[in-house]
This record gives C-alpha cells, sequence and structure tokens, in this order.
C-alpha cells in the first residue's frame, strides 16, 4: 500500500472515519485556527473545510485541509515502509533503525549476515525517484499576469498578524555545485505574503535551504532557484522533517517512506523537480539581496516571534491541478501539529542515538518542551561522568537538537516519560551545584527571546542519575521496592479483593 499523493491519503482517512468535511462556510481569518486548535486538542479527525471565505468575505474555489498530523497515529499511517502503513509511534522506531543503518552502517559479520542486508540496500537503491513527463500538478499553468496569490485561501492565523501567511510549504532547492551537499533539499519553510507574486522566505542559518542559499550566493549572481510545495503525499512531506543522512537524496527517502519511487516532473520555469501529484507548486527564485521584515507571527513557543528580515521570493509561475486542494495549519502553544510531529520523530532518534551512544535506553522530547527544547535521557550509567558525556553527546550528535535548552538524564530504573518520576529522580539524586552543567554563547533558536542575544544563549544539563565513586564520598542510598514474591502473592489474591 502506497500512498501516490496526498488524494491517496485523504481516500483512506476518510474510510476510517479520521477525516471531516467541513461544509458550513469559514473564513480563513482567525476562524480556521480555533476550530482547528479545538478539534487538535481533543484528537479528532483531519478536517477539510469545503466552504472557504478569505479575510474579506471572497469565497475560495478551493478547499483547506488542516490537522493533517494532529495526532501520532496519522503520522504513523503515513509511513508505508514495506507495504503497509503504521499505526503506532513505536513502529516508526523501524524507520530510525532504517536511518541508523544508512548513516553508518556496520560492516557484515559472515556471510550470513551479509547476505541479509542485501535485501535492504537494494530496496534503499531501487528507491531514486522518477522523472514523468506530464503531472497533474501541471494540469493548470499561470504565468504572468495570471500570477495571484489572492487565489490560495492562504490563513490568518492569530490575531496581530501582518499579512496571511503560508504555514505548510514544502521548500525544494538545489545548491550551486554537483556535490551530495548541494543535492536536492526538501524542508518546511513558512512564507509570509508580501503581494500577488512575492512571499518572504523565512529558513533558519542551520536549515538545508538557507545554506543552499548562502553557497548559491557566494558562488553565483543571479536569484536562487527554489519551488514550493502544497500537498505533496504525506511520505514525501515527513522525508522533509526527517533527519535523512547527507549521502541520501531526501526523494530517495520519500520513496522508502512511501513504498514507492517518488514521481518527480520538471518544472516549468525554474531547474527543479517537484512531486509529479502535487496539489499546488510555488515556483520561483529567492532574491539574494532582497530582504524585508517578517512577522510578529504566533509561533510554537506560545508567543509572537520578533520581526526580523529575511529574504524575498519572487514568483514565475503558479501550477495545479484543476480542482486544487489547499493544505494548511496553525504553529501555537503545544499542542500544535509541529509538537505532534515531534512526537511520532521521537521514536526515530532512538536509534540514531543508540548507534552512538548503546547505553542510552529511553529518549523523549516532552511536548510542552516547544517540540525540542527539553530531552530527557535514560541510560545505563557505567562510570563517573557518563551522564555528563550523553548530554554533551545530545547537543552535539544531531543537529535538530542544537538548540535544546535543557537536557535531563536519569538512570534506567527512571521512565523517561512521565514527568513524576523524572521529578522524583531531580529531588532526591542532584546536587544543584555538583550535577549541573551550564554552558554560554551556544547557538539557541532565535525565536527564543528569552536568550540574552538573539542566536546565542545557553544550555543546562541536569545529571538526575545515581553517582558513582569519584562523584560523591557518601554511601549511596538503596531504592525502595517491594520484594517480587510479595507482589506476585498480592496479584493473585487481587480479585478476592474487591478493589478493582
Amino acid at each position: 500500500m502506497a500512498y501516490k499523493s496526498l488524494r491517496d491519503y485523504l481516500e483512506m482517512l476518510e474510510a476510517k472515519g479520521d477525516l471531516k468535511r467541513i461544509t458550513r462556510q469559514v473564513s480563513t481569518d482567525l476562524e480556521m485556527t480555533e476550530i482547528h486548535r479545538r478539534v487538535l486538542a481533543e484528537g479528532g479527525p483531519a478536517l477539510l473545510f469545503e466552504n472557504v471565505v478569505n479575510e474579506k468575505g471572497e469565497r475560495s474555489d478551493m478547499p483547506v485541509l488542516v490537522n493533517l498530523f494532529g495526532t501520532v497515529r496519522r503520522v504513523a499511517n503515513a509511513v508505508t515502509l514495506g507495504g503497509e502503513p503504521r499505526e503506532t509511534a513505536e513502529e516508526l522506531r523501524e524507520v530510525g533503525e532504517l536511518l541508523a543503518f544508512l548513516r553508518q552502517p556496520e560492516p557484515p559479520r559472515g556471510i550470513k549476515d551479509a547476505l541479509s542486508m542485501l535485501p535492504l540496500a537494494k530496496t534503499v537503491m531501487s528507491m531514486r525517484p522518477k522523472t514523468v513527463r506530464n503531472a497533474p500538478c501541471q494540469e493548470v499553468v499561470l504565468t504572468g499576469d495570471d500570477i495571484d496569490l489572492d487565489k490560495l485561501p492562504i490563513q490568518t492565523c492569530w490575531p496581530g498578524e501582518p499579512a496571511p501567511l503560508i504555514t505548510w510549504p514544502l521548500i525544494v532547492t538545489k545548491g550551486p555545485s554537483d556535490s551530495k551537499e548541494d543535492d536536492f533539499n526538501l524542508g518546511i519553510y513558512r512564507m509570509q505574503k508580501l503581494g500577488k507574486d512575492k512571499t518572504l522566505m523565512r529558513w533558519l542559518k542551520h536549515r538545508g535551504g538557507a545554506q543552499h542559499f548562502q553557497r548559491w550566493k557566494n558562488e553565483k549572481p543571479e536569484p536562487l532557484p527554489v519551488a514550493c510545495v502544497l500537498g505533496a503525499d504525506p511520505g514525501t512531506i515527513l522525508a522533509a522533517v526527517t533527519p535523512v543522512p547527507d549521502t541520501l537524496s531526501e526523494y530517495q527517502f520519500a520513496g522508502l517512506l512511501r513504498g514507492a519511487k517518488a514521481e518527480l516532473v520538471d518544472c516549468k520555469t525554474v531547474p527543479l523537480k517537484v512531486p509529479a501529484e502535487a496539489e499546488i507548486v510555488l515556483e520561483g527564485h529567492v532574491m539574494l539581496d532582497e530582504y524585508e521584515d517578517e512577522g510578529p507571527y504566533g509561533d510554537h513557543t506560545g508567543y509572537y516571534n520578533s520581526v526580523e528580515k529575511f529574504p524575498v521570493f519572487k514568483i514565475s509561475a503558479i501550477t495545479m491541478r484543476k480542482d486544487p486542494i489547499y493544505l494548511s495549519t496553525y504553529t501555537g502553544r503545544p499542542p500544535d501539529e509541529p509538537s505532534v510531529l515531534g512526537e511520532a520523530l521521537n521514536e526515530v532518534f532512538i536509534p540514531l542515538f543508540q548507534q552512538q551512544f548503546p547505553e542510552v535506553v529511553d529518549f523523549w522530547l516532552p511536548p510542552e518542551g516547544c517540540s525540542y527544547r527539553i530531552a530527557v535521557v535514560s541510560m545505563k550509567k557505567a562510570y563517573a561522568g557518563h551522564a555528563k558525556r550523553v548530554m554533551l553527546g545530545v547537543w552535539s550528535y544531531l543537529r535538530q537538537f542544537m538548540y535544546t535548552k535543557w537536557v535531563i538524564v536519569v538512570d534506567d530504573d527512571i521512565n523517561a516519560r512521565d514527568w513524576k518520576d523524572v521529578m522524583w529522580a531531580v529531588s532526591t539524586r542532584m546536587d544543584p551545584a555538583r550535577d549541573v552543567t551550564l554552558i554560554e554563547n551556544t547557538p539557541i533558536d532565535y525565536l527564543d527571546f528569552a536568550s540574552p542575544v538573539s542566536g546565542l544563549g545557553s544550555k543546562i544539563g541536569l545529571d538526575a542519575t545515581n553517582k558513582l565513586p569519584g562523584e560523591t564520598n557518601r554511601e549511596w542510598g538503596d531504592k525502595l521496592d517491594m520484594d517480587a514474591g510479595t507482589k506476585r502473592r498480592v496479584d493473585e489474591m487481587w480479585a478476592e479483593l474487591g478493589l478493582g
């Protein structure tokens, strides 16, 4: 089972009762966000608004899809690696195991081991995307004076925002060279609408698209070609937010998640390839020397971000299906779709950490930590200073966590996903002066206005593990627990006690 398009996925969701069509008139101006926010908080279905008006009360010809990844189950359902959709977050760990293998494959221990690797290697190689000539995403092509972003039902998510915001754009870029680092990159970067044919491109400096832009700017005089895909198949969207190794094209990895090769088509006005089954594509160029103020917008922190300049994206063509669906979302204080995606993809990160740090038992990004600002790690501690090594590894091994402010390390007898258990470890296994690690002048998300300088701040590590010789001179306490025999006898009498 593979979803060739967003529509294939929606068909599956509707069959399962996990898609709700809204026929009542709803405005893109604030109303859509409030409905989405309430439904997501209750773990509700994806929503397809079929009667949409903009901030001026003008009706749109396009329906709007929101809450696509509003539950962990829907994120898991989007992955059809091996032919069947996943149902739980835990099943996504298989994706992480695959990524760990692709990042650093272990040499085979013998002929049998080598033969077992062949199917995986063959699958990876067979997922190279293929290019098609005719594509649904180019059934309608608008150029010149026909380009008009007013035709798209772009949301205004929160009060006081300066302009409608494209919130789910899949941005396709390619760097200036033929090296691996300049291969096709897929990323999600929001876009403030500036006019009928212009937006801003808000990408953070460490993200792939921004790095392509900087290298292009250093080597080329002309603007960077960019394509913005609105409404790709779910596997391709997830590939854009997954830590794909640099040796693998994100389109190739999208094929693995989809369970079928990605089908691409050449853009009409820029030298890029986009998913053939996409709903809408904005083609154009990011200007090298044209910047404008972006924001303030509601962000995943639960606050409005500060205003900052970002480069201008000028559109040279809009291509789309004859009856396109506009994919949208909002970001705000968790829970929102980014926090749900973070919760699901948490399982993908665990095998990656365990490959580098086998002592790690579990890794947890609490959703209330705004996707990545707090991490809790449980580990099998073996020597003095071991916990500090692990916390430094969290900050440095994957670039996704260079902005993580708090790392809490606990022993493997503590449930890293239970705040009561974690806080008990913090309160009984920590001395504040000895077990707190503070690091200053480190990269911080510029949206974090708590940092003293934009983009630069501090990090804190809490060692909430049992202390070993060399870390303390005191006798360490023994943890209270009932013996196994008593637990077993009470288990056997429990039904007779009538205690529920």
